[in-house]
């Protein structure tokens, strides 16, 4: 284990964020992932650079929502936001004691929150976008994340390390590979301007004209394996239902159902979270779509109710609502972007300038 975060560390500081000397680098975990941590704090000095460490104690994020009154969480966190301003890097490592501890937080809250994070979620969105700021997300196994999934902890850090590509020898190289692999695909859909989703759940087409498809190649998520965009935001049009469950606020939602008209969505339905549904349609800039993207990640196979790994799934498409991503010249503007998920290995097509590329979660290129 010691050697597997020992190349966990070094993937993550010199590939993912590629740390360099004299940087300034914010982490932010739970205690849980102290293993990880420690090999991250050896990485990051050995290279001249310096890391903030912000450790969550278990319930944390409640406990502050629950107490504090709606005046104190809608005020602007003024260390967060130079954080945010100021470093080079970000890594956020998800290690939860308890995958639904925030379920049940009140929705005035949240919008309270929400409100005091809007200026703070704006500069990072253009920093990030704009690389003026490196930043990744990644998984540590805890028992938490391992029962939310289905598996063991020892079944959970398996399909962690082989998600991350952590048994091969020389994991950075395999990433490397993976990106050389998507880029024929990349480079396709940048010459395209009419895209096309198709299948038995899904009949959405829309216009990427002036937007930049990005190959996801694990230096912004850990893992990664996905190809994605933001589309012309009005183009949006058709029906989609999304056939694996997604969660957001720590709520579940399956079978979502959606309309939409002019880039609009303009109706929606699901067997279980329709509740979810309206509190998040509600939210200004939730109703248009800021993401369009292909899961290529094929060490992926299995649904996990986290959206780091479900959204890379091989032989998937996922779209999400709300805040578009700016490095893919998106515009619409959101506090919500949810990635929810549709199955294409039987019977899915992907359609560029009216020429099929994708059949069976697979490009035909």
């Amino acid at each position: 284990m010691q050697n597997i975060y020992t190349k966990y560390a070094t993937l993550l500081t010199d590939y993912c964020l590629a740390v360099k000397a004299n940087e300034r680098v914010y982490i932010t975990s739970t205690y849980l992932a102290e293993p990880l941590l420690q090999e991250l704090l050896k990485c990051i000095y050995s290279r001249g650079a310096t890391a903030h460490l912000n450790i969550e104690l278990q319930d944390q994020t409640k406990i502050i929502m629950d107490a504090a009154s709606t005046d104190t969480l809608s005020k602007e966190n003024e260390i967060q936001k130079f954080i945010i301003e100021k470093f080079d890097c970000y890594l956020v490592i998800r290690a939860p004691f308890n995958s639904r501890d925030t379920q049940n937080i009140a929705p005035e809250k949240r919008k309270a929150s929400s409100e005091g994070n809007k200026e703070i979620s704006k500069i990072y969105n253009h920093r990030t976008g704009t690389y003026q700021m490196r930043r990744s997300l990644c998984q540590f196994p805890t028992q938490a994340a391992a029962q939310e999934a289905g598996m063991s902890l020892k079944e959970y850090e398996h399909f962690i390390f082989q998600s991350c590509f952590l048994f091969e020898e020389d994991p950075i190289q395999a990433w490397k590979n993976l990106g050389i692999a998507q880029q024929k695909a990349t480079d396709y859909l940048n010459k395209s301007k009419a895209i096309h989703y198709k299948g038995p759940n899904i009949d959405i087409h829309f216009s990427t004209e002036g937007r930049t498809w990005i190959n996801s190649d694990g230096k912004a998520n850990m893992p990664s394996g996905e190809i994605y965009t933001a589309p012309v935001e009005e183009s949006v049009q058709g029906k989609v239902k999304f056939t694996l469950p997604s969660i957001y606020m720590s709520q579940e939602a399956e079978e979502v159902e959606l309309e939409v008209v002019n880039g609009v969505i303009e109706k929606w339905t699901a067997t279980r979270g329709q509740s979810l549904l309206d509190q998040v349609f509600d939210m200004p800039g939730a109703r248009m779509f800021g993401e369009c993207a292909i899961g290529c990640n094929m060490n992926i196979q299995r649904m996990t109710k986290n959206i780091l790994f479900d959204e890379k799934i091989g032989g998937t498409i996922h779209m999400a609502v709300g805040q578009s991503y700016a490095q893919c010249g998106g515009k619409n503007e959101s506090s919500v972007h949810w990635d929810m998920i549709t199955d294409m290995t039987k019977g899915g097509e992907i359609w560029a300038d009216g020429q099929m590329i994708y059949q069976n979660g697979s490009f035909i290129l």
